[in-house]
């Protein structure tokens, strides 16, 4: 199974300049807890991705004021993305292996064409990958 089978398909997105609070409406709107962050809306490639723990960790819990700053400033960054093609297998290695619950998918020429969500494995694929997946991504992280 490929990453094409499972995705959700053409993501909301953003750019670095969009600001928090219309961020945080895409979420609300679209009832997801991460948007993809790319370099403009015409190419579409992502540089990064913004999540509701972003906005509330980074933001929110030191005091900032989050309608008065825009995505760049809490969003992590490199975007870390897999191809249409990816197998699921690969795609369950790399939310383990970083302990993420989404990963943005591009297409040939690189622009934000779905993602690749933990619900997205436990809805359509075998409870045993989807058991492990859930387990390896909620392991607590040893700093």
């Amino acid at each position: 199974m490929k990453a094409r089978e499972i995705m959700t398909k053409n993501p909301v997105v953003c750019t670095p300049e969009t600001g928090l609070q219309a961020v945080a409406t895409m979420m609300c709107d679209t009832n997801c807890g991460e948007i993809p962050v790319v370099e403009s809306m015409s190419n579409q490639t992502p540089v990064g991705v913004i999540t509701d723990r972003d906005i509330t960790c980074r933001v929110v819990a030191k005091g900032l004021n989050p309608r008065e700053l825009k995505a760049a400033s809490c969003m992590s960054s490199p975007a870390l993305t897999v191809g249409q093609d990816t197998e699921l297998q690969e795609c369950c290695e790399i939310l383990e292996g970083h302990q993420i619950r989404r990963v943005p998918v591009v297409d040939k020429q690189g622009r934000c064409c779905g993602i690749v969500a933990q619900a997205d494995i436990v809805l359509r694929c075998p409870p045993d990958v989807a058991s492990e997946v859930v387990k390896e991504v909620s392991q607590p992280v040893v700093a």
